[in-house]
C-alpha cells in the first residue's frame, strides 16, 4: 500500500483487479476545499489510458511489476518461450501476451518480460531490430527516384512498407514500434 503522495510515473496500482501504470500526475491544492492527485493512468494489458482523481492522503494499493531481461528462444506450439537471463529459467509466454511484437521477434532477441505474481504481463522488444526480407518484388527500373514503396514479407511472416530499390533477401532495419522501414544492414 502507497498513500497518493508517494505516486510517481511509471508506479504500477491495482484498481478493483486491474493494473494500471501511473503515466503522469499532478498535485492540486485549490483554493476552497481539500486537495487531491490527478492522475492519468494506462491500463497494463490493453493499453487504455484513463484519467482518474484521487483525494490527497487516499491510500492505493500498489502491485509489484517485476521487468526482466530476458532472451526469446522459440515457439512452441503457439506460446513463446524465454530464457531469464540471469537465472537461465525458462518461461512460456502465451501469443495474446506477445500480441503484435511476434512480427519483429526473432530468435536469440533480447526483450523485456514485465512479471507480475509469476504471470508475463507484456514484452517490450528494442526499438529497432535487424531483419531479412523473405521476399519483395523487383522495383521497376526507372521508378527508383520517386520514393515510392512497396511491400515486403519479412522472415518472421510480417509485411512491411520498403523503398523500391530494396531486393529479396537483404537485412534491414525496422523500427518494433510501427513497422517502419528505417534502412540497410550493412553486411
Amino acid at each position: 500500500m502507497a498513500t497518493t503522495n508517494d505516486l510517481k510515473n511509471g508506479l504500477v496500482l491495482n484498481l478493483e483487479g486491474n493494473l494500471w501504470t501511473v503515466i503522469a500526475f499532478q498535485h492540486v491544492k485549490p483554493g476552497k476545499g481539500g486537495a487531491f492527485v490527478r492522475t492519468t493512468l494506462k491500463h497494463v494489458m490493453t493499453g487504455k489510458v484513463v484519467d482518474k482523481t484521487f483525494n490527497a492522503g487516499t491510500k492505493v494499493e500498489t502491485a509489484t511489476v517485476d521487468r526482466r531481461n530476458m532472451t526469446y528462444l522459440y515457439k512452441d506450439g503457439q506460446d513463446f518461450v524465454f530464457m531469464d537471463a540471469d537465472t537461465f529459467d525458462q518461461i512460456s509466454v502465451l501469443p495474446e501476451t506477445v500480441a503484435d511484437n511476434a512480427n519483429y521477434l526473432l530468435e536469440n532477441t533480447e526483450v523485456q518480460v514485465a512479471v507480475h505474481e509469476g504471470v508475463p504481463l507484456y514484452i517490450e522488444l528494442p526499438t529497432s531490430v535487424e531483419i531479412l526480407v523473405q521476399h519483395t518484388d523487383p522495383g521497376l527500373q526507372g521508378d527508383r527516384s520517386t520514393g515510392g514503396t512497396k511491400p515486403a514479407t519479412l522472415e518472421t511472416g510480417a509485411e512491411i512498407q520498403v523503398p523500391l530499390f530494396l531486393t529479396t533477401g537483404e537485412k534491414i532495419k525496422v523500427d518494433t514500434r510501427d513497422g517502419r522501414y528505417l534502412g540497410r544492414v550493412s553486411n
